[in-house]
C-alpha cells in the first residue's frame, strides 16, 4: 500500500443515503424523552448538525434554554445519548424505509481504490448515528471514522473540516491541504464549510439546494447526482492530485 496523501470527505444525509423519515422519528423520540414535550415543529435540517437541530427545536417548541451554559451542555449530552438510542432501535426501519442515493455505493467503492486516498465523513450526525447509517447500507468499511467530523461537536462545519484535516495529518503524516482534500456534499452550507475549512468541493444536487444555488455558493464542481461513476472519480482524482514536487 502506498502513502496516504489525499483526503476525501463525504457528507452522509442526501449525499450518500436518505433516511429522512427515520431520522425525523428519532429526533421526535429523543426530544420527547429529554424535554418531556412533543416535537411539534422541526427546523430545516439541510446542512445543520444534530446539536444545532436540537437547540433550534427547543426554540421552535418554546422550551427555554440559554440561562446556564453548564445546564445547556448537560441537556445536549442527554439528547445525544437519547438520539443514539433512538437510532439504534431503528436499524431495520432504516434498512426498509431508507435508500442509497443514486451511484453512492459505486462512487465510494471506486474512490477507495484511488491511489493515496483515505475517506472519511463530515456530517451533521453524531458519530454513532453516522456509523449506523453507513453500516446499514454496507458502506462503513470504506471509511476511517476516527478522522471524521460529527454533529456532536459544537463547532461550525468549516472548523470541523479543519479538525478532520488535522486528524488525518496526525494519523497519516501528510499535509492534506486544499490541493489534496475534497468535500462531497449536497448543501450550500457544506460548500461554505469547504471554502472555510480549506478543501475543494464537489456539490451534488440531491438535497434541497439547487444546482444553481450550489454553484453560486462556490462549489468547484456541481453534479446532478453520483450516478456517472467514472466522471465522479475523475473529478475527485483531479481535485486532489497533489502537484509534482510537492
Amino acid at each position: 500500500m502506498g502513502a496516504i496523501d489525499r483526503l476525501v470527505l463525504w457528507n452522509i444525509d442526501l449525499t450518500l443515503v436518505d433516511v429522512g423519515r427515520v431520522a425525523r422519528d428519532a429526533y421526535a423520540d429523543a426530544f420527547r424523552r429529554v424535554t418531556g414535550r412533543p416535537l411539534v415543529s422541526l427546523p430545516q435540517l439541510a446542512g445543520r448538525s444534530d446539536s444545532e437541530i436540537f437547540f433550534e427545536s427547543l426554540a421552535l417548541n418554546d422550551v427555554r434554554v440559554g440561562d446556564n451554559e453548564v445546564a445547556d451542555a448537560e441537556l445536549l449530552a442527554r439528547y445525544c445519548w437519547e438520539l443514539e438510542t433512538a437510532f439504534d432501535g431503528r436499524q431495520e426501519q432504516m434498512r426498509q424505509a431508507g435508500r442509497l442515493m443514486p451511484g453512492a455505493r459505486a462512487a465510494v467503492t471506486a474512490a477507495a481504490a484511488l491511489p493515496g486516498v483515505v475517506q472519511s465523513v463530515l456530517t451533521g450526525s453524531i458519530r454513532p448515528n453516522a456509523a449506523a447509517k453507513l453500516k446499514v447500507f454496507g458502506l462503513d468499511r470504506f471509511f476511517d471514522l476516527e478522522i471524521g467530523g460529527y454533529g456532536s461537536d459544537a463547532y461550525p462545519r468549516g472548523s470541523l473540516l479543519m479538525m478532520s484535516r488535522s486528524r488525518a495529518a496526525e494519523k497519516y503524516g501528510a499535509g492534506f491541504g486544499p490541493d489534496a482534500s475534497v468535500y462531497i456534499a449536497d448543501a450550500c452550507r457544506d460548500v461554505e464549510a469547504a471554502n472555510i475549512g480549506g478543501a475543494r468541493c464537489i456539490a451534488v444536487a440531491t438535497g434541497r439546494d439547487t444546482a444553481a444555488e450550489l454553484r453560486e455558493a462556490g462549489a468547484d464542481v456541481v453534479l446532478t447526482d453520483l450516478s456517472e461513476t467514472e466522471h465522479v472519480i475523475s473529478i475527485i482524482d483531479r481535485l486532489t492530485r497533489v502537484p509534482a514536487g510537492r
